[in-house]
């Protein structure tokens, strides 16, 4: 462990006995307690649903400070990564550490790009599903058959392997995802272009089609690779823990991937931003809005505001800021001036922002907030988002998965349990059951 031990030490009483428990220090934010062997000392576990005040792995990748609204990718505040870089240079970022040189970021675009095709034969797996499946699931299934097509790249224990498979993932990912969605509005599917860029390319394969040609408007193409950025890497978020959790078992990398996209599809996690386009869509005009809040503010009332507020965020979500002004260059590029989805959002956020009631609560509008109106503009339908959702998190997934691959004090996850079931009991034969 990189973490300083602090001289200090927690005390844990528990009846006429005590035990000290070290302390460590991170580089910036709050102290741990150590328990990793509390069982052995006392034989008590910890409880803790939901793992909201338990560090479940050291970390070096991705900083979030919630009360202030602050987000860190290995130190770099996310505002100036989604100003100043792209995509790919935020993905070269979380891999290894720190940004590229000139010449390391002409080679890892170019490993990406040449990458980015996908075996042929699993064109075939598309149409074994209906046409109206859901995006998600064509991509659990397909992240997870990766494994099937690309044995050179799953041998964990390779480090040469482990970063093919890295590339592979982060260039195949669009591809996948621009294939889900032709497949489901019956288009066929366009390949991947090495004269475009990562994120003009796949707007290419979600948009394009034979008969005619198209061209990448580049505010779209950039107002996307920003989403892309925002939505790198969270910390140990639902999904990101999951594909710790699988990889700690020593599956393969694909099947950790497929593990994270699977958690993700959960609407508690990647469907927020769907579900705040819905609720825009629901209140309608910006003259309704009073009559929601009121509703939000019901404690009787079931309906709740979709896009504002953030599990970890006690603040504004830095993300929202970058979001909220790339909203707008994508309606102006497009020529939405008069968008009653974006005077919604519009309204609906300076009302949150003066009204008691959400500052008391903190309830600061999130990324989600934006995003779906963006996503929704570019011509993306809103089964699409999650998929946008997953492309964009793989390489934190895989940037977390390697980490955790090289520490070597990891261990495989086992969680344990407040048992509240039935004691010990004998077994009674049918003839004598009541």
């Amino acid at each position: 462990m990189d973490a300083t031990a602090n001289t200090a030490s927690a005390k844990l009483t528990v009846g006429d006995k005590s035990w000290d428990l070290p302390i460590h220090d991170g580089t910036i934010g709050p102290q741990v307690v150590d328990i990793s062997k509390l069982y052995g000392q006392t034989g008590l576990f910890t409880y803790d649903p939901g793992f909201t005040s338990t560090a479940s792995c050291e970390s070096k990748i991705t900083y979030i400070d919630g009360d202030e609204g602050v987000l860190l990718y290995r130190g770099y505040p996310i505002e100036q990564l989604a100003e100043n870089g792209d995509f790919l240079e935020t993905c070269y970022l979380l891999l290894y550490g720190e940004l590229p040189t000139p010449a390391q970021k002409a080679d890892f675009d170019f490993s990406v790009t040449r990458h980015t095709m996908v075996h042929d034969q699993m064109n075939r797996f598309f149409t074994g599903f209906r046409r109206d499946a859901h995006p998600m699931a064509i991509m659990v299934a397909c992240v997870g058959a990766l494994s099937a097509f690309y044995h050179d790249s799953t041998d964990i224990s390779d480090p040469q392997q482990r970063l093919i498979a890295s590339i592979r993932m982060i260039a195949k990912m669009p591809t996948l995802a621009a294939m889900a969605y032709k497949y489901s509005i019956g288009q066929p599917f366009i390949y991947p272009k090495n004269d475009l860029d990562y994120t003009a390319n796949f707007l290419n394969m979600c948009f394009a089609v034979p008969c005619e040609d198209y061209k990448v408007s580049p505010t779209l193409s950039k107002a996307l690779d920003k989403i892309f950025i925002l939505h790198a890497d969270h910390e140990q978020n639902a999904s990101t823990s999951t594909v710790r959790l699988a990889g700690s078992s020593g599956a393969n990398p694909f099947a950790c991937i497929a593990a994270g996209v699977a958690c993700l599809w959960g609407p508690a996690h990647g469907g927020a931003n769907e579900a705040a386009l819905k609720m825009l869509t629901e209140i309608g005009h910006p003259e309704r809005i009073p009559e929601f809040v009121n509703r939000a503010k019901d404690k009787n009332d079931p309906f709740r505001l979709m896009g504002f507020g953030h599990r970890v965020y006690k603040n504004y979500d830095p993300r929202a800021k970058i979001m909220q002004q790339t909203c707008h260059e994508v309606l102006s590029e497009l020529g939405i001036k008069d968008d009653p989805l974006l005077d919604v959002a519009i309204e609906l956020e300076r009302v949150a922002l003066h009204d008691e009631y959400f500052i008391e609560k903190k309830l600061y509008p999130n990324i989600d907030f934006y995003s779906g109106i963006t996503l929704k503009a570019m011509g993306f339908p809103t089964d699409m988002f999650t998929v946008l959702f997953a492309l964009a998190r793989t390489v934190g997934w895989i940037g977390q998965w390697k980490e955790m691959i090289e520490d070597p004090s990891q261990r495989i996850g086992r969680p344990r349990q407040l048992y509240t079931g039935a004691e010990r009991r004998d077994y009674v034969a049918m003839a004598k059951r009541k």
